[in-house]
């Protein structure tokens, strides 16, 4: 309800930067989707090279 209150205080004290807003968001959000999927990928070889590297002092009963 607040963000409802927000927006139409923006639009009745400067509705083109409202209008400039509303547009942009979504295409600022396409671009950064692919930074996104890149994230997820290096995060996921990040977790891999723990696991590889903590293999051997968990198969030798280390805690985990």
């Amino acid at each position: 309800m607040l963000t409802l209150v927000l927006w139409l205080l923006l639009w009745l004290v400067c509705w083109p930067l409202a209008l400039l807003a509303l547009v942009l968001y979504p295409l600022v959000w396409l671009l950064c989707l692919p930074l996104r999927l890149l994230g997820i990928a290096v995060e996921g070889v990040f977790a891999l090279l723990k696991a590889l590297i903590l293999l051997p002092a968990r198969a030798l009963g280390g805690r985990g």
